[in-house]
């Protein structure tokens, strides 16, 4: 009989092999358009599409593994597991289902400029159209409605927090400073470096948060990274990263990538640091994805942004963020849905885990790259000692009585009848 020792070992070593295994994938870097596609783009005024095709992300972004040999290593981890681990283990499910999502991606990027492509998009990352559950509103119309709601807030919410004033430089300098009080007492804290190479304003790495050169930032966006980029995905990292056994919560399969854009938007908005700008941008890109589900070429959704009175290089980036990987004429890369789709699902666990007094393992959230539908097994590996709390967790969610407190007036309020409400308030809105 195997030794509890034993056991734990067992497990580091599978979940060292998933580290291992999934490191020269990297899914972004493999379906990025580059400058000369920009250029070309705006010497055509905008009016002609991008010659982007499969060719085109073979040439100019072959992928740094052999694809077939990588299936098969996945294919062997997921076989080791099962033999070492058993059938139905609980940390052996969750190293199982991301060997499968790995192959998964594998399989998505060999099918760069293909339909095919899309079509594992939106099985790993879902679709505009996706219920979440029978009879439920979709992301589609949450777009709608929100939509509406942001037209109305328009101009009407802006002061000097949305000034644009300070550098890329001193946006860094003050990042790094709070994140240096944030992650006190890290073994090695997290750098904030400045790039050229990212189609967002921020993105964080394994170690690192990246802020994009040459443009200007106000304090809400400093604030955003500080909290999205910083609190959310460097914590959630350094977290998985301090695991003895499960380290594979350091790395994150796309079921994760929708738990962990969720859990950061819901910190934004429970530290009070969104604001309606920043909604609508996450807005436009449930429609920007849903008009290419629906057949729009790049042009059509990039006029959907210039409409919206983006510039014409922010509304380029925008339209290419849902092509990428795809071609312009093809349908899109889903994934800019996980910000509002992980954003309901996880204020829905959370209301839930209320309701039913589960709260303890709200915070589990944060012991690393999580999915959901893990956390309860998550929480009886805690109970064994196979995974150890979060180290790093935001204040809103350490103070679970507060949040408790939140959610139970939640509970109540979503009965209410909005449609009738405004009709007896109307004396006094209008």
């Amino acid at each position: 009989m195997a030794s509890d020792s034993d056991y734990q070992q067992v497990i580091r070593a599978l979940s060292e092999r998933i580290v291992a295994a999934q490191r020269p994938i990297r899914i972004l870097d493999a379906l990025k358009w580059d400058a000369e596609v920009q250029a070309d783009f705006f010497r055509h005024k905008g009016k002609k599409l991008p010659y982007v095709d499969s060719e085109y992300y073979q040439r100019q972004n072959a992928l740094q593994f052999d694809p077939a040999k990588k299936l098969e290593e996945f294919h062997d981890i997921e076989r080791d597991i099962r033999r070492h681990l058993g059938q139905y283990s609980g940390v052996g499910s969750i190293m199982q289902r991301m060997c499968h999502e790995y192959s998964m991606v594998v399989e998505m990027l060999v099918a760069r400029g293909t339909p095919r492509f899309t079509e594992i998009s939106q099985e790993l990352y879902g679709s505009a159209e996706d219920a979440f559950h029978v009879g439920a509103p979709t992301l589609k119309d949450l777009a709608t409605l929100m939509s509406r709601t942001l037209t109305k807030l328009a101009g009407k919410t802006v002061n000097e927090l949305d000034e644009e004033k300070y550098t890329s430089e001193e946006a860094v300098a003050i990042l790094a400073e709070r994140l240096g009080k944030y992650f006190v007492d890290a073994e090695r804290t997290p750098r904030v470096v400045l790039t050229d190479g990212i189609v967002a304003d921020a993105a964080a790495g394994a170690d690192r948060i990246r802020i994009l050169n040459n443009n200007h930032y106000s304090e809400r966006e400093i604030r955003i990274f500080e909290i999205h980029e910083g609190w959310v995905h460097l914590g959630t990292t350094l977290n998985g990263m301090s695991q003895p056994y499960c380290t594979f919560l350091s790395k994150g399969p796309p079921s994760s990538t929708v738990t962990q854009e969720g859990l950061a938007i819901i910190t934004e908005i429970f530290t009070f640091s969104s604001w309606p700008g920043r909604l609508q941008r996450l807005t436009n890109r449930i429609i920007g994805v849903n008009m290419a589900e629906e057949g729009a070429n790049f042009l059509e959704v990039y006029d959907f942004y210039r409409e919206q009175g983006m510039e014409e290089a922010d509304s380029y980036q925008c339209a290419q963020r849902v092509f990428r990987g795809s071609t312009p004429e093809g349908g899109p890369f889903t994934k800019d849905l996980s910000y509002s789709k992980g954003f309901i699902l996880i204020y829905n666990y959370i209301r839930l885990a209320v309701q039913r007094g589960l709260v303890a393992n709200i915070p589990l959230l944060f012991v690393g790259k999580t999915t959901l539908e893990d956390i309860h097994i998550i929480a009886d590996l805690v109970a064994e000692g196979i995974i150890i709390p979060p180290r790093y967790t935001p204040p809103q969610f350490q103070d679970i009585a507060a949040l408790s407190a939140w959610m139970c007036y939640s509970l109540f309020l979503n009965r209410l009848d909005l449609q009738r409400l405004a009709t007896d308030f109307k004396a006094i809105l209008f």
